[in-house]
């Protein structure tokens, strides 16, 4: 039986992650600050992770905190695999974060260069936004008499199961390396996305796109954050828009 651990393995991805991998018939350790067993500060360190990914035989590292600390975890997490001599590392990425200089964006690709150097056999998957976050972000932004949008900016968010779906596959086989990036099945403007969660929430706000400064805000305009060649995902955000809908009835 293969042994897979999943750092993360209580958040919106690592959930589902965790889930399909049991389903697939893996045995799966589950990696959090308030998992037990393994409920471990990734930043940390210390006997706790040793434990974590002893015996493993790949690890899917989906913790990461817009709040800062994660090349710090990955650090972290690399050193304890290496002394394990874990065959495989598995890390969930961003589409763009080479290309947008964005302060999140630019942590996930310091990442990503500590793995790839790490010594270890490791597979990397970048994907568009995932539904919920783009869901969240217009929630915020609906607080406002006024729905205020980045002028110019689509987006190509992706349903977070199919992403699960996907990792668990890589987490099952061999190293790849930089696998294909996945996007969401469609380019959508910020205006038409707000349109649709304005629908889906029964709010009225009026639209104003407005026109933001900076590197990183060009960047999102040119569509370095997109992968309209790899837009392999099937559920659309209107999918997840009424099934979240039905969800909390």
């Amino acid at each position: 039986m293969t042994t897979i651990l999943v750092t993360g393995g209580t958040g919106t991805l690592g959930r589902l992650v965790t889930e399909r991998l049991r389903s697939d018939g893996h045995e799966v350790r589950v990696l959090s600050r308030h998992a037990q067993p393994y409920d471990v500060d990734l930043r940390e360190g210390g006997s706790g992770l040793d434990a974590a990914v002893a015996g493993v035989d790949a690890i899917v590292h989906c913790a990461t905190s817009p709040r800062g600390g994660d090349e710090r975890a990955a650090a972290q997490l690399i050193a304890a695999a290496r002394r394990a001599a874990v065959p495989h590392l598995v890390y969930i990425s961003i589409v763009g974060v080479d290309r947008v200089p964005f302060g999140y964006y630019k942590t996930k690709w310091a990442v990503e260069k500590l793995i790839e150097e790490s010594g270890l056999g490791w597979t990397i998957l970048r994907t568009t936004q995932f539904h919920n976050l783009v869901a969240q972000v217009l929630a915020g932004l609906a607080k406002l008499p006024v729905l205020l949008l980045p002028a110019g900016v689509s987006d190509q968010p992706i349903e977070v199961a199919e992403v699960a779906d996907r990792l668990a596959e890589l987490a099952a086989g061999a190293p790849a390396g930089r696998v294909e990036d996945m996007g969401g099945p469609q380019v959508r403007s910020f205006r038409s996305l707000a349109s649709a969660h304005l629908r889906a929430t029964g709010k009225r706000r009026p639209l104003l796109d407005v026109r933001l400064a900076g590197r990183a805000y060009q960047a999102f305009r040119d569509g370095h954050h997109l992968a309209p060649r790899r837009a392999v995902g099937k559920g659309t955000f209107e999918d997840f828009l009424k099934a979240r809908s039905q969800n909390t009835r």
